[in-house]
């Protein structure tokens, strides 16, 4: 087989291994989604390209914070997009979209053990990256720019547990503006203002949040750690006469189990 041949033969492994990696993240599936991302990674590594290399570390970094291995995660988010920060130009925009991509994932981190100069420092970064870029888009299923980066803001605040923040931050969201299809990107800022609320002792409104994540990506709801204990959290609140709204979403849910 010529050259040309094997290199887009192994780019197709590539993405079959994030696709795989994608969806067994999205089910929970933490250690085959390690699996998948590892042999994305691994042939992404015997091809000159720094896209399919970025994209396959990017599932990596997913697998690994799916398993609460967050310190090795954002380690490795922040020096695969640092490496490529420095290659990004606005006529590849699925370069650029990787490692905005990454430097958000590595917001999130950040976010997680509570570092808020960093987690801002990166977000700060990603948006430059969505000003280049210029429009909401999905190049490399990773649905960069400027709107999912407005997204992560409101996740940073939600893993800094400032709830205010989040609410402030979803001011300037507009979904309508996101590509049709990228119903995680949908449900997620759903989830985030659904636990802001909740904190602040609103259940009704964390419900509609939480349905409206449900409507968007039935398993955003199902399979997320924070969608469950938010529920929990409410149905302990209204231990002695749940609305039946609440007790059918949490059945669905997963948390009364």
């Amino acid at each position: 087989m010529a050259a040309n041949g094997q290199r887009e033969l192994l780019l197709g492994y590539v993405s079959v291994y994030v696709a795989a990696a994608k969806l067994l993240t999205k089910l929970g599936s933490a250690d085959l989604a390690a699996v998948a991302a590892d042999r994305a990674a691994m042939t992404a590594g015997t091809i000159d390209s720094e896209a399919a290399q970025g994209m396959s570390i990017y599932q990596v970094v997913c697998a690994l914070l799916r398993a609460d291995r967050t310190d090795e995660a954002e380690a490795l988010a922040v020096t695969m997009a640092t490496r490529l920060t420095a290659h990004v130009r606005s006529d590849e925009p699925a370069l650029l979209s990787i490692t905005g991509a990454l430097w958000l994932i590595a917001a999130v981190s950040a976010g997680r053990r509570t570092d808020r100069t960093q987690a801002l420092a990166r977000l700060d970064q990603a948006e430059k990256l969505a000003r280049l870029l210029g429009v909401d888009a999905n190049h490399a299923w990773t649905a960069f720019g400027p709107t999912n980066v407005a997204i992560h803001r409101v996740s940073v605040a939600a893993e800094l547990g400032d709830p205010g923040g989040a609410l402030l931050a979803a001011g300037a969201v507009d979904l309508d503006r996101l590509p049709p299809g990228l119903l995680s990107r949908r449900a997620q800022i759903h989830l985030d203002l659904a636990w802001a609320q909740s904190q602040r002792k609103r259940d009704a409104e964390a419900t509609l949040h939480l349905l409206e994540a449900e409507r968007a990506a039935p398993e955003s709801i199902r399979y997320n750690v924070m969608a469950r204990e938010t529920l929990r959290e409410m149905l302990s609140r209204q231990r002695k006469q749940p609305t039946r709204t609440l007790t059918d979403l949490a059945a669905r849910a997963g948390a009364l189990e």
